[in-house]
């Protein structure tokens, strides 16, 4: 099975949370899903041990640049244990990724294929595999304090969210912090680039690499591409 990290220090604040985050079961529907899709599988993965439990953040413990998706693949993420890997979303992602510059490799072969993000981390709004792909408000919710301290110990420049689902989550996140007021007239769109008071990250948006987009033009490789040069500019203060 997979090792999300190479940190061997277990008093490393990453690794107790991705401890914790492994361990939870505040949301019975989701253990319920989560360890059923595990246990049924798909018939392509039979012969696969799948992960079957909460997947924690995975990326550069000094990244600049934090991805934020909605939430696992039931036998994407779900099944190997890696953020963002596994199934179709995954593909276009690191593709795009690597072309860019932030990964090393632009495919998955296997759990300890050594694929590495630089610059770069990658986490999830929820972190258990939903049942159509369909996390509740109240499941987010409970994965909250995940990501706000994710974002703490992490202090990344960029944001960017992947869906209208995990940018309404960070502009939550703003509004239980004092920051924002409301998250009403900050608007997602694809490239949109939102104008948040302070000095915090950059919040970025694009439609979600999944299937359904990528198969019908929603979502090309070329717009994927545009938006992470707009990253690296910032990143590099151009």
């Amino acid at each position: 099975m997979y090792t999300r990290t190479a940190m061997t220090d277990h008093k490393n604040p990453l690794a107790i949370l991705e401890r914790e985050i492994i361990e939870c079961r505040k949301c019975p529907r989701l253990v319920a899903y989560r360890e059923k899709v595990a246990r049924e599988k798909r018939s392509a993965f039979r012969d696969c041990e799948y992960w079957g439990k909460p997947v924690p953040g995975f990326g550069d413990p000094h990244a600049e640049l934090f991805i934020l998706g909605l939430a696992p693949g039931a036998h994407g993420s779900n099944r190997t244990g890696r953020m963002f890997t596994g199934d179709r979303s995954g593909e276009f992602l690191y593709a795009a990724l690597h072309k860019a510059g932030f990964a090393n490799q632009a495919t998955w072969r296997r759990p300890d294929d050594g694929l590495k993000l630089k610059n770069t981390f990658i986490a999830a709004a929820a972190r258990c595999a939903p049942p159509a792909n369909k996390p509740l408000p109240s499941e987010i919710l409970n994965c909250r304090g995940y990501l706000q301290r994710e974002l703490s110990l992490l202090k990344p420049r960029v944001i960017l969210a992947l869906g209208k689902i995990a940018w309404d989550a960070y502009l939550d996140i703003l509004k239980s912090e004092g920051v924002i007021a409301s998250r009403a007239k900050f608007v997602f769109a694809h490239g949109a680039v939102a104008k948040l008071p302070g000095d915090g990250p950059t919040l970025i948006g694009v439609y979600h690499p999944s299937q359904q987009n990528t198969q019908t033009g929603k979502v090309t490789a070329a717009m994927y591409s545009e938006v992470l040069r707009k990253i690296q500019r910032i990143l590099v203060g151009h």
